[in-house]
């Protein structure tokens, strides 16, 4: 008796899963939204206290010379040495970050409207030797 009850609700829950909606299993909500990816950047408080960072932990900047908002200013040669901080092509502007397209075509991020680079002078998460004031580089902070 037991077993016949057992197999009597396991019938009737997938018939359930089955006729979900009224139409055999297919449903009219629409599809999920494709994943978001977090924040670009985070904050660390280390030894040089708060900056940003890439999501390998490597301390990021901006140049006093990217004043558009809209526009970077570092290609070529600059971008070989100050690479910028990617984002996808399907990258949207969250919070205090926002989307700028380059002069080739690709996406990067910028923190209140500012592109945001790494520094190939630093080699481990922590570095600021990427900190240039008479070249205009500043570490990014998150204020």
């Amino acid at each position: 008796m037991f077993r016949t009850m057992t197999i009597a609700a396991m019938l009737l829950a997938s018939a359930g899963t089955a006729f979900a909606g009224g139409h055999g299993g297919e449903s009219s909500a629409p599809p999920p939204a494709p994943k978001q990816e977090g924040p670009p950047a985070r904050a660390i408080i280390g030894k040089n206290g708060p900056v940003l960072t890439d999501p390998k932990g490597m301390t990021l900047y901006y140049t006093e010379r990217d004043t558009t908002g809209t526009k970077s200013t570092c290609d070529g040669d600059c971008a070989q040495k100050r690479p910028p901080l990617a984002a996808p092509d399907n990258a949207v502007a969250t919070g205090d970050f926002t989307v700028i397209t380059r002069s080739d075509g690709k996406k990067m991020w910028a923190y209140r409207y500012r592109p945001l680079y790494t520094s190939q002078l630093d080699s481990a998460p922590g570095d600021i030797k990427g900190n240039d004031p008479t070249q205009q580089w500043r570490v990014a902070r998150p204020y």
